[in-house]
C-alpha cells in the first residue's frame, strides 16, 4: 500500500473520512493525530505533520520542540477501533533545526539503521524476529497514590481466590494457582477474545504463530508471532500491544503488559526468538556445533551474554521488570544458555527441526520496553559478540534452582534491580554506539529518564513497609 493513488481508491472504496498518524516517543508510548480524509496527498509523505517534541518524554527541549511526523505509507491500515472509518499510519519524527532529517532519538530510526548495520558488517545478511507477547486481563483494575493513601486493587473472574465468591455469576470453573498453562474452556474463558484479536491483526497483515492460556490462574494469556524481517516485527510490535489493550478494553476487560501485577503469581514477560539468516537460511546452524550452533551462532550467544547486563536497561526498563525476575517463576535470572531450559536466559528450542530457521530464545525481555530500542540493543550485541569472537562456553544444562550457592557463584547474576542494570549501561555501551545505531544523546537522556522512575519509586512508602515497621 505504498503508491498514493493506491490509497486513494482504498480510501474511495472504505469510505475513509479521517486519516490517524501514530508515533512513538522515546519511552515507546504510541501518540496520535487524527486528520480529515482530504488531507490524503502526496504532500502528506514529505512534509509530514507538526508536533511539539517537547511534550513528549525524553524527546527534546521547549526551544527545539518544533518537530514533524512522517507517516510510511508501507504502514497504512484500517484501524478497527474508531467509529468512523480511518486509515492509519506509523510515522517517523524528524528534526526540522536545518534540514528535515531523521531525529537521534527516534526509537523507529534506531531499529531501521540497526538493520542497515547488520548489511554493513554481514552483508546478505537479515535478522529475524518472533516475540511472544504474555499479558493479564483483567476484570477490575483500581490503583491511587496519594499523601495518605497508597493501593492497588485488581481482580480477575477466573482466579482461583474468587472460588467462594457470593452472589450471581459465579459459576465456578477458576483456574488454579500457577495452573492456567493451556488451560482449556470453560476455564479458559477468554479464548474468543484472543480469537478475535488474532483475526483482528492478521486483517492488518500481522501473521500469528498461535493463541494459549499462559500459567497464570488469574488471567494470564500469550499470543506468540510468526518469524518476520526484524523492521517489519518492530511495528508490527506495536500494533499487538494496541490492539490487545484496545480489543479487551471494548470487551469490558483491562489488558496489562506489566511483567509483575500480581504478587507471588507467573510474571509476565517478552521472549525474543531470533536468528540471522542469509539466502541459504540460518547461520546459526550446525548439526555437530554445542547446542547445534555455528560459530556465528555460539558468538551471538556470547556477546549477548556477555552485554546482557546493559541490554537490560533496554530490554527490561522498569522497577517492575525485576519483581518478575526472581528464582521459581521460569525467569532468567543468571547468564546461562541451553537447550530447551526455561532457567536459561538463552535458551535453545529443543523442538525445533528445520535448520533453516535454527534460532535462539533471549528469555529476560518484557512487555513495558520501547520494542524498537530493545530489539536492536540485542541484536548490536550480538553482532559485537560475532565481530569479536566471543565464546559463550559449553551449554549449562542444570536447572538452576536446584543448584548448591558454590555453584551459583559461578554463574554471573543478571541485573536484580533497574538501577544495576543502568549502572552497567553507562559502564558498557560503546557496543552501541557502531554504525550510528544508537547515540550518546539518546542513551543519556533514556538513562535519565529511567533514573527517575526508580526515584519515584524510592520516595514513596510501600504498603508493606506498614507490616514491618509500623508498630515499631
Amino acid at each position: 500500500m505504498a503508491a498514493p493513488d493506491k490509497m486513494s481508491k482504498l480510501v474511495k472504496e472504505k469510505n475513509i473520512e479521517y486519516i490517524d498518524v501514530k508515533f512513538c516517543d522515546l519511552i515507546g508510548d504510541w501518540h496520535h493525530i487524527t486528520l480529515t480524509a482530504a488531507s490524503l496527498k502526496s504532500e502528506l509523505f514529505k512534509t509530514g505533520v507538526g508536533l511539539d517534541g517537547s511534550s513528549l518524554p525524553g524527546f527534546t527541549r521547549i526551544e527545539r520542540g518544533d518537530m514533524i511526523a512522517i507517516p510510511d505509507p508501507e504502514t497504512a491500515f484500517i484501524d478497527p477501533f474508531f467509529e468512523k472509518p480511518t486509515l492509519s499510519f506509523i510515522c517517523d519524527i524528524m528534526a526540522v533545526e536545518k534540514d528535515i532529517e531523521p531525529y537521534s532519538r527516534n526509537p523507529r530510526r534506531v531499529l531501521r539503521d540497526c538493520d542497515k548495520y547488520l548489511k554493513k558488517v554481514l552483508p546478505g545478511t537479515s535478522c529475524f524476529l518472533g516475540p511472544e507477547f504474555e499479558f493479564y486481563l483483567f476484570d477490575d483494575v483500581r490503583f491511587n497514590q496519594g499523601p495518605g493513601e497508597g493501593y492497588y486493587f485488581i481482580d480477575s473472574e477466573e482466579a482461583e481466590w474468587n472460588a467462594g465468591r457470593e452472589g450471581s455469576g459465579n459459576l465456578g470453573y477458576k483456574v488454579q494457582y500457577k495452573g492456567g498453562y493451556h488451560a482449556a474452556p470453560p476455564k479458559d474463558r477468554t479464548f474468543n477474545l484472543r480469537s478475535e484479536i488474532t483475526t483482528l491483526l492478521e486483517a492488518v497483515g500481522v501473521a500469528i504463530k498461535y493463541h494459549h492460556h499462559e500459567v497464570g490462574g488469574a488471567g494470564q494469556h500469550e499470543i506468540e508471532t510468526s518469524l518476520e524481517e526484524m523492521t517489519r516485527v518492530g511495528d508490527q510490535s506495536m500494533l499487538i500491544k494496541y490492539f490487545v489493550k484496545n480489543h479487551a478494553f471494548r470487551r469490558g476487560k483491562s489488558a496489562t503488559f506489566m511483567p509483575k501485577p500480581l504478587f507471588n503469581e507467573p510474571g509476565s514477560g517478552m521472549h525474543v526468538h531470533q536468528y540471522l539468516a542469509n539466502k541459504n537460511g540460518s547461520i546459526f546452524f550446525d548439526k555437530k556445533g554445542p547446542a547445534g550452533l555455528s560459530k556465528e551462532g555460539l558468538y551471538y550467544v556470547g556477546g549477548l551474554l556477555k552485554h546482557a547486563p546493559a541490554v537490560f536497561a533496554f530490554t527490561n526498563p522498569s522497577t517492575n521488570s525485576y519483581k518478575r525476575l526472581l528464582p521459581g517463576f521460569e525467569a532468567p535470572v543468571r547468564g546461562t544458555y541451553s537447550v530447551g531450559n526455561r532457567t536459561a536466559c538463552i535458551r535453545i528450542p529443543g523442538y525445533q527441526r528445520d535448520s533453516r530457521t535454527h534460532r535462539m530464545e533471549f528469555r529476560p525481555p518484557d512487555g513495558t520496553c520501547n520494542v524498537y530500542l530493545a530489539y536492536a540493543a540485542m541484536l548490536m550485541a550480538g553482532l559485537d559478540g560475532i565481530q569479536n569472537k566471543i565464546d559463550p562456553g559449553e551449554p549449562f544444562d542444570k536447572d538452576l534452582t536446584h543448584l548448591s550457592d558454590a555453584e551459583l557463584a559461578r554463574i554471573p547474576l543478571l541485573p536484580t534491580s533497574l538501577t544495576k542494570a543502568l549502572d552497567a549501561l553507562e559502564h558498557d555501551y560503546k557496543f552501541l554506539l557502531k554504525g550510528n545505531v544508537f547515540t550518546e544523546d539518546l542513551i543519556a537522556s533514556w538513562v535519565t529518564l529511567k533514573r527517575k522512575d526508580v526515584e519515584q519509586i524510592r520516595i514513596r512508602p510501600h504498603p508493606w513497609e506498614f507490616y514491618l515497621y509500623y508498630d515499631k
